[in-house]
C-alpha cells in the first residue's frame, strides 16, 4: 500500500497515521520526524532546517525533495509506504510524480482529512506529546489515562511551543495557501479520498479503511 496523507495542522493526522501504519504494516515517512532527528543530531541538514523552522517558514523544496527521495529508496519502502507532510505543494507533488514514474511506482490513494478551521485551532492547542516515544494525545479529544503522563512509557507529556492560537492560525493559513491546491491536483489524478475529520477518531479511521479497501 502506497499512501499520501494530507490534512491541515490539528486534523488528527498523527493519530490516523499511527492507525494506518499499525494496520497496513508500512513505514511512516514524516518529513517532520526526519527534520527533528537531524536537528537533534546536529547535522548540517538539521541546522539548515532549524533556521527555517525558527522563523515559522517551510524548509525549501529542494532540500525536502532530496531527503524524501533518499528515504523512499530504502529497502523497507519496497512494498509500501505512507508519506506524511510531503508533498506540501505542487512543486513537490510534481517532483514525487517524476520520482515514482522513474522507479515504476504507483500511488494507491491520497487520504485527505478535512476539518473545520475553528476545530483545528482547538485541537492543536490541546495537543500533548511524549518526547520519549512520540505518542500524541489531546486534553479533550484523546486524553492519556493519567493526566499529563504517557500511557506507554509513563513520561510526562509536553506541549509544543508552537501549539498556541496565533502560531496555529498561521500554520493553517500557510497550509490553505500552499498545500490545499494538492487536493485539486490529486482529484484530477483520481486517487484522492476526502475524509470527514470532524467525526470521532475511530469513525475517521473506519472511513479511511473503507477508502483503502
Amino acid at each position: 500500500m502506497k499512501i499520501i496523507l494530507l490534512g491541515p495542522p490539528g486534523a488528527g493526522k498523527g493519530t490516523q497515521a499511527a492507525n494506518i501504519v499499525d494496520s497496513y504494516k508500512i513505514p511512516h515517512i514524516s518529513t517532520g520526524d526526519i527534520f527533528r532527528k537531524n536537528i537533534k543530531e546536529g547535522t548540517e541538514l538539521g541546522k539548515k532546517a532549524q533556521e527555517y523552522m525558527n522563523e515559522g517558514k517551510l524548509v525549501p523544496d529542494e532540500l525536502t525533495c532530496g531527503l524524501v527521495a533518499s528515504r523512499l529508496s530504502e529497502a523497507d519502502c519496497k512494498d509500501g509506504f505512507m508519506l506524511d507532510g510531503f508533498p506540501r505543494n505542487i512543486f513537490q507533488a510534481e517532483y514525487l510524480d517524476k520520482y515514482l514514474s522513474e522507479n515504476n511506482i504507483s500511488l494507491d490513494k491520497v487520504i485527505n482529512i478535512e476539518v473545520d478551521h475553528k476545530l483545528l485551532v482547538e485541537r492543536a492547542c490541546g495537543r500533548r506529546i511524549c518526547k520519549t516515544c512520540g505518542a500524541t494525545y489531546h486534553v479533550k479529544f484523546n486524553p492519556s489515562k493519567e493526566e499529563g503522563v504517557c500511557d506507554s512509557c509513563h513520561t510526562n507529556l509536553t506541549q509544543r511551543p508552537d501549539d498556541n492560537e496565533e502560531t496555529v492560525s498561521h500554520r493553517i493559513d500557510v497550509y490553505l495557501s500552499e498545500t490545499k491546491p494538492l487536493v485539486d491536483y490529486y482529484t484530477k489524478q483520481n486517487v484522492i479520498a476526502n475524509i470527514e475529520g470532524n467525526q470521532d477518531i475511530d469513525k475517521v479511521f473506519e472511513d479511511i479503511k473503507a477508502a483503502l479497501a
